[in-house]
């Protein structure tokens, strides 16, 4: 796990002609992968390359390259995925991926009733909770009013069920 790439963003266009990338990205914590001096990896072959800058501008995250400084240097990075090792990461003790709840048991009325399978992106932003529950495959709204609590450390996530889900 101490080598696992996190996909953060995709490269999808540049910006002017010295070397500025737009990315599309959703990822959770933003703020604690697109910082001056951070580590990436671009593609599946995992080219490291280092963050020289950072700036929003609508949409976007925009980052320019150390050692780039002209569009024909970058244009190799088109529609590429970019990746943060995840030991690069510094997530509190409340802070979480999603790919970590998978496995986690699920606890309704303080029995367990099932195991997270998976999470799913559905739409533009809204998640869904892949479950097994009582040998069930289940689809739940990963939403707060179906999660009480999440407990990496202990393994379980304790949710509020409605009819139908048990």
């Amino acid at each position: 796990m101490d080598n696992e790439y996190i996909y953060i963003g995709k490269i999808v266009n540049t910006h002017g002609i010295k070397g500025e990338l737009r990315v599309i990205s959703d990822f959770k914590y933003k703020n604690k992968v697109f910082l001056e001096n951070r580590k990436i990896y671009i593609s599946e072959d995992y080219i490291c390359e280092t963050i020289n800058t950072y700036r929003h501008h609508k949409i976007y995250d925009m980052i320019t390259l150390k050692g780039y400084n002209n569009i024909n240097q970058v244009l190799k990075y088109l529609n590429q995925s970019i990746y943060v090792k995840r030991n690069d990461l510094f997530l509190n003790d409340d802070e979480f991926l999603d790919n970590d709840l998978i496995n986690l048991n699920i606890i309704f009325d303080n029995k367990e009733v099932g195991k997270v399978l998976a999470i799913k992106k559905v739409g533009n932003n809204n998640k869904i909770i892949e479950a097994i529950i009582n040998n069930k495959r289940t689809l739940i709204p990963y939403h707060k009013d179906f999660i009480k609590k999440i407990d990496i450390n202990s393994g379980f996530i304790e949710m509020n069920l409605i009819e139908g889900m048990v």
